[in-house]
């Protein structure tokens, strides 16, 4: 039953992969996916590695103290379903620490957005110079990437080249390094981007250090291919026309408090866990909590069908709950493959194959040009222990870079790369031919880096 539950995952996999040309929507293969993983596996016959496992083990010895006599009566195949029905329970409550993490993170920037916050900081951009615009661009990108999310960071900077830089040619380049910025800004701070989140979450990696040792190969990642582009770029920015006439909706104050509170608010979530040493999303739902009892209270000239749409119910409606819900169902198929060992065993094998766990992670990071970064985090995240890599291992500071930055060598690579192909229409072949080898100088770089410094500290 293994085989089929393994092929049954990598069937779901690559629907994932080609979800544009199969017409289905990837958080649907993923949902599916997860629960015939499991129902599979509660219908199979338990295997002697898992009755042979620790975790079986300690399952048995807390129904031993729950059932007391009545234990010895108890069958192997329920002793077994009993099993996988708590090995289930325990990855759903790790599961939904980062969806609720998620989730209340997408609402407070989704309720920044609504109030225009991020157009303080795109509005003071004024320069007409390409190249000078391009490293302006692409620092903004970087910092502002670490403290939200890679995907909102892209889509806000998107469009503010749009209105900066009218010739469309050199305007896929600017985007192209949007991207790179992007996923490099995200990868270096345990709330910039989601594979690291979830490294962060899982206790593989600690606040303090992963920024401070991974800041540099991060800066190295998007500064490689800027500087190249700096010295090659040719075009104009071309002519604006646009109107600075304000639109109905920017007369809606609360902008800049609303910016303050959501940056607070997420920066705070590692200092919040640090001094209560309660999980991040605890601290999250504190800010989201803040911010929607102000979004109540600054509008009260409003009509209450216009105000919903600045308060946190209304920023609720807008938040990206399919891919939620694909966080969900990947993670339970990934958490499946845990539970039956493979994922144990397939590292032991990979590790007699290469050796070295350095060039195993560097595979997994370019592995996330080709396919979604989440599973493959997932997945190694199942397949090397705490009990034997330590938090902030090597193995856990470089997965949080590799996968973190390696998506930006394809345009597919990352959510950043797909939401701006999408709006702006580029080429995946463009993609590949102008930017592709950049990003993985970038990447290769950055990984260089950081295996330097770690040697140093170490």
């Amino acid at each position: 039953m293994e085989s089929v539950i393994i092929v049954v995952f990598i069937i779901g996999y690559i629907c994932i992969a080609l979800e544009h040309t199969i017409k289905i929507n990837k958080t649907a293969s993923a949902i599916l996916t997860g629960v015939i993983c499991w129902t599979l596996f509660a219908l199979s016959s338990p295997s002697e590695s898992i009755l042979a496992s620790s975790h079986f083990a300690n399952f048995l010895e807390g129904l031993k103290l729950d059932l007391g006599d009545r234990f010895s009566s108890v069958s192997e195949q329920e002793l077994f379903i009993g099993f996988v029905g708590s090995e289930l329970s325990h990855h759903l409550a790790k599961i939904s620490e980062i969806l609720f993490f998620l989730m209340g993170a997408m609402t407070i920037v989704e309720l920044v957005d609504a109030h225009h916050g991020f157009r303080f900081i795109t509005d003071r951009i004024t320069t007409k110079n390409a190249k000078s615009l391009l490293w302006i661009i692409c620092w903004v990108t970087f910092f502002l990437s670490s403290v939200l999310d890679n995907l909102t960071t892209s889509i806000v900077m998107v469009s503010l080249i749009r209105k900066l830089i009218p010739n469309k040619d050199t305007r896929l380049f600017f985007a192209g390094m949007i991207v790179i910025a992007a996923n490099a800004g995200g990868a270096w701070t345990p709330i910039g981007d989601v594979t690291t989140t979830m490294l962060w979450i899982g206790g593989q990696i600690s606040t303090l250090n992963i920024m401070k040792i991974l800041f540099v190969p991060s800066v190295i990642c998007m500064l490689t291919p800027l500087i190249y582009l700096s010295f090659t770029l040719k075009g104009e920015l071309g002519a604006t026309h646009e109107s600075h006439a304000k639109h109905k909706e920017d007369i809606v104050g609360g902008g800049m408090l609303m910016l303050i509170l959501g940056v607070g608010a997420l920066i705070s979530v590692p200092i919040f866990k640090t001094l209560t040493h309660l999980p991040p999303y605890i601290g999250m739902l504190l800010g989201l909590g803040v911010l929607w009892v102000v979004s109540e209270l600054i509008h009260p000239e409003l009509e209450d069908a216009v105000k919903k749409n600045y308060t946190a119910a209304g920023a609720l409606s807008r938040i990206d709950v399919p891919s939620v819900l694909f966080f969900l169902g990947i993670l339970l198929a990934v958490g499946s493959l845990e539970s039956m060992l493979t994922l144990h065993h397939f590292a032991e094998y990979l590790a007699q194959a290469l050796g070295d766990n350095r060039i195993i992670i560097t595979l997994i990071g370019l592995l996330s040009a080709v396919v979604d970064n989440v599973p493959l985090v997932a997945a190694s995240m199942g397949m090397y222990s705490l009990d034997v890599y330590p938090q902030d291992h090597l193995i856990w500071e470089y997965l949080a870079y590799c996968a973190g930055t390696g998506g930006s060598i394809l345009i597919i690579g990352s959510a950043a790369g797909v939401a701006v192909m999408g709006m702006e229409k580029i080429d995946f072949i463009w993609y590949t031919k102008r930017i592709s080898l950049i990003a993985m100088m970038g990447y290769f770089g950055g990984a260089a880096a950081y295996l330097f410094i770690y040697q140093l500290l170490h």
